[in-house]
């Protein structure tokens, strides 16, 4: 068994396991830790506790001490850099006419190197700019592209629900969503029903995706030919949560009716169709 402490950093949901070095932090205290890009500022997620050896990934870094207050004057000296250098840079970026946008600025606690983040649409020539930046700050300087759904989580902000976005509330990590998962759960295939304000497939549409495929594979689809106690039919609409069937029976004059999928037998699977909307929506999944 290994003791660790769980830190999670600023704007990031994700959780880390660092080496406490002997000190005991309760949840909520601030820390100096020891990173791969050097001593960065952390929250306690979790205090002390004990895990199997193999869910630690070697080497543990330490936990270097509690933030004291020169640590806190020095965060708050970065974020005053961080907003110049954020000004600063967007002179540069319009002096030199490039096509990007600037998304944030990261400044590294030991004051060592200057991060920006910026969106485009294609490969950027940002090398005479990043001389412009170390000129003017005297300081390492790192230009780095994001995409559309790294933007959205670090400005955050409501989704449709009302609630925080998923990707700045709590997801560790972007998981695939594709056009299928939005189809399988009855949603709208309009688009601007099933986008985040990113403009991507919402990161949502992958929570209950497991127990709708769970639920397809007890529900006959919509045109499967069926046997029901009524007699032969088919299927001409499926609710996956409620199990309720409408079979419309075989006949010119026959009136449909609802059944429990657990009262069927399937005869013959029917064929999905792929719609020129549902086509049109693929451009939105992200690859």
């Amino acid at each position: 068994m290994t003791e660790i402490v769980g830190i999670r950093f600023p704007n990031t949901a994700k959780v880390y396991y660092f080496s406490p070095n002997g000190l005991q932090l309760p949840m909520g205290t601030e820390v100096v830790v020891e990173t791969a890009r050097g001593q960065e500022c952390g929250t306690v997620a979790f205090a002390n506790r004990q895990v199997e050896d193999e869910m630690v990934v070697a080497p543990l870094r330490q936990i270097i001490r509690i933030m004291t207050k020169e640590d806190r004057h020095q965060v708050e000296q970065n974020r005053q850099k961080e907003k110049r250098a954020f000004s600063v840079c967007e002179q540069k970026i319009a002096q030199r006419g490039l096509n990007m946008k600037l998304v944030g600025v990261s400044c590294a606690f030991d004051n060592s190197k200057l991060l920006f983040y910026f969106t485009a649409e294609a490969r950027v020539d940002f090398r005479e700019l990043v001389k412009d930046l170390a000129s003017v700050f005297r300081m390492r300087i790192e230009l780095r592209q994001i995409g559309v759904r790294d933007e959205a989580k670090m400005f955050g902000g409501l989704g449709v629900c009302g609630r925080e976005f998923c990707c700045r509330g709590y997801l560790t990590e972007f998981q695939p969503v594709s056009i299928k998962m939005a189809k399988e759960q009855g949603l709208s295939l309009n688009p601007t029903k099933i986008s985040g304000t990113c403009g991507r497939l919402m990161c949502c549409l992958k929570h209950e995706q497991s127990v709708y495929e769970e639920l397809q594979k007890i529900t006959p689809g919509i045109g499967s030919v069926v046997k029901t106690p009524q007699g032969k039919g088919r299927v001409e609409d499926a609710n996956l949560i409620t199990g309720v069937l409408r079979i419309r029976p075989e006949g010119e004059d026959a009136v449909p009716y609802l059944i429990d999928r657990g009262e069927v037998e399937v005869l013959r699977e029917g064929r999905s169709r792929v719609s020129r909307e549902e086509r049109e929506l693929r451009r939105l999944e992200d690859k």
